[in-house]
């Protein structure tokens, strides 16, 4: 799928029963939103799957065709139901194999630690072939990446880690500028006038995202606008004219 930036297009994959279930939440989606866009990189689609080997395979083969860049979290550490690698493997039509290199650094970081080289922290050195590790300077079990699939873990400091290696080497477009006007008016008040401005600033994005402050006299209701765009001299002369209109 071609975002119509002309940027490079993503999606991200979370993986995990635990997240569906409600009984943790995400905490990766707004870290790789900011990182992504920064790069220039249109994050397009979010999807959450369970842990099921098909589930997971269907979802990549789906989101690896659409959109340029693929990214997951969740599901690479040693317990039975991280199943993330075996679902790569049968997406890509690759085996899974105990990799050198990854069981060398799990090894590194066990010793290190004087903990036990068993069989759950070997199951961490399980790459599919063809694939090409991702460093994790928080833990030592590695992610790995394979044709645009970029596989990384769920908890949100080693993801975060690993993110931080794996941005610089991505294809980058031309970054979104941002601003944001702050509006202490209800949306309704607004919303007409907003969507007039919109379309006279077609190159631009401009959202609306209310909230409410209560204070001693009751409740405020108010909007923040967000004004987004690749062309500077475009987001700055939207934003002139919203706060020219709504808080002058």
């Amino acid at each position: 799928m071609v975002s119509n930036t002309g940027n490079p297009s993503a999606a991200f994959l979370v993986i995990g029963d635990e997240v569906l279930s409600g009984r943790t939440q995400d905490m990766n989606v707004a870290f790789i939103a900011k990182s992504l866009s920064e790069k220039g990189v249109d994050l397009m689609e979010v999807r959450i799957v369970p842990d099921v080997v098909p589930t997971i395979a269907s979802a990549l083969n789906d989101l690896r065709n659409k959109f340029d860049l693929v990214f997951t979290s969740g599901g690479i550490g040693p317990t039975h139901d991280d199943i993330t690698a075996d679902a790569v493997a049968e997406a890509f039509s690759t085996k899974l194999v105990v990799n050198s290199e990854a069981k060398a650094l799990i090894e590194a970081r066990a010793k290190a630690q004087s903990l036990e080289l068993n069989e759950a922290r070997l199951r961490m050195a399980r790459i599919p072939v063809g694939a090409k590790l991702i460093n994790n300077s928080v833990s030592g079990a590695p992610g790995f990446n394979i044709g645009n699939v970029y596989v990384m873990a769920g908890v949100p400091k080693i993801f975060r880690a690993m993110v931080s290696e794996v941005i610089p080497g991505l294809p980058s477009g031309k970054p979104q500028l941002s601003r944001t006007i702050t509006i202490n008016r209800p949306e309704g008040e607004i919303a007409h006038e907003l969507g007039r401005i919109a379309k006279k600033w077609p190159s631009v994005s401009i959202g609306s995202y209310p909230f409410f402050k209560n204070n001693a006299s009751g409740t405020t209701y108010g909007s923040n606008v967000v004004v987004r765009g690749q062309d500077e001299e475009s987001v700055i002369k939207a934003e002139k004219q919203i706060k020219e209109f709504f808080l002058n």
